[in-house]
């Protein structure tokens, strides 16, 4: 089951990273790759206590919030809006294959998809 799970996270990640190639933004590719590791900001959150990082980390890996962005982008016709949207989910489902989850306020490596070794 541990696999299937890990392929649809892949799968999800590799469709938004389609979606955003299909947006009219022509960048040179290594603000592509800064701009998809660029969630993980999220985590200096945690330079404060745990609670404050965990809450910021999971504002930034949060695939809700993702989803509402990509709405609101596609509704409104906002192609950054749309473009952050994509971008958030596909880190998501990226981080999440490799089995980084959202993170609990007691410690960093308690993430709800298990405890990290």
């Amino acid at each position: 089951m541990k696999n299937i799970l890990k392929i649809e996270e892949a799968a999800m990640c590799g469709i938004a990273v389609y979606f955003i190639t299909l947006l009219p933004f022509h960048l040179p590719w290594w603000v592509y790759v800064l701009l998809f590791f660029s969630p993980d900001i999220g985590a200096l959150g945690y330079l404060i206590n745990t609670s404050t990082g965990a809450f910021t980390y999971n504002l930034f890996h949060h695939k809700a919030v993702a989803v509402i962005c990509i709405v609101i982008g596609f509704i409104t016709g906002n192609n950054y809006l749309l473009f952050a949207g994509l971008m958030l989910f596909a880190h998501a489902s990226f981080d999440r294959f490799f089995g980084y989850g959202l993170k609990y306020a007691d410690n960093f490596k308690h993430t709800s998809l298990d405890m990290l070794k």
